[in-house]
């Protein structure tokens, strides 16, 4: 009997482990709907904005903007975005892998020289970079409590202050781009300077004429760093709709894996109470047959 009651804590357990996980599968799929509306909202601005920087500084020269000088990557600045919470499966160390192969594979002697900064958005990029003690700047852990456009400028700003400054030469975003609830595209990205494909599209560029006021050098001067806030901004929601994304699909595996595991343990429970009942009969039919003996 003592082996039944085990069964049963067993079974109750993981049936109060089943209702949890479906509850938050639940949960995560109204947030991904409001992720996955903000992001796709802002792609389409996001593209139109770099097309008409690229129209526009195509004829500019290199030294009209601070935010496109190219200069040899002494000092670098990495942008890991992750999530507050866990239980989405490896989403957060996905991501935390590819920017450590990223330092590896290209910056391991600015890594050396201890020239590799993070800039961590999200507490579990926060937390693992800082027990690993990485040049961790500023703590962005909040951002998702109100995930604006303001508040991720202001992440953005500090960011392109320093670049200004000569604290970085040059920036990388690394983070989950979003497809759909199950896949999500692990992307790094050069924020600053901004790569060349952006600023200029060359011959595959289409002439569009313009109505200029004031004049070209200062819209553009206008454009750059908007379309830089843009970038960041668009990886963030990426990663938070990647996020909500990952922790469904996982939620949704780990209440049908507890469905599997109840099938298992109520077929050893209905095992376990039939033999019981199967020896208790055996029981009380040898002990009239030996009475009757």
């Amino acid at each position: 009997m003592a082996n039944l009651k085990e069964v049963r804590i067993r079974i109750a357990s993981v049936q109060s482990t089943q209702q949890i996980t479906k509850a938050m599968k639940m949960v995560s799929a109204a947030k991904l709907k409001r992720a996955t509306n903000a992001i796709v909202q802002l792609r389409p601005y996001a593209t139109k904005l770099k097309e008409i920087l690229g129209n526009l500084s195509a004829s500019l020269e290199g030294g009209s903007s601070p935010f496109i000088e190219e200069r040899e990557p002494n000092k670098v600045l990495i942008v890991v975005v992750s999530s507050n919470r866990g239980l989405a499966g490896a989403f957060n160390m996905n991501v935390i892998k590819t920017a450590n192969n990223l330092i590896a594979e290209k910056y391991s002697e600015q890594l050396k020289k201890g020239n590799v900064s993070i800039v961590a958005i999200g507490k579990k990029s926060q937390d693992f970079y800082e027990k690993r003690n990485y040049k961790v700047i500023g703590n962005n852990n909040e951002i998702y409590a109100a995930l604006t456009f303001e508040n991720v400028t202001k992440i953005t700003e500090a960011i392109m202050t320093g670049f200004e400054q000569g604290e970085f030469d040059r920036v990388e975003v690394v983070y989950n781009q979003f497809k759909n609830a199950a896949v999500q595209i692990l992307t790094s990205e050069q924020l600053l300077p901004l790569p060349k494909a952006v600023v200029n599209l060359e011959a595959k560029a289409t002439n569009v004429e313009y109505i200029l006021e004031p004049n070209q050098e200062e819209i553009v001067k206008e454009l750059i760093p908007k379309s830089i806030k843009t970038q960041l901004y668009k990886a963030v929601l990426d990663s938070h709709a990647s996020e909500h994304g990952a922790r469904m699909t996982s939620m949704d595996k780990a209440t049908e894996n507890a469905g599997d595991l109840l099938k298992a343990l109520k077929l050893a429970y209905n095992q376990a109470r039939q033999a019981a009942i199967t020896t208790e009969l055996t029981e009380i039919v040898s002990g009239a047959a030996a009475l009757n003996g």
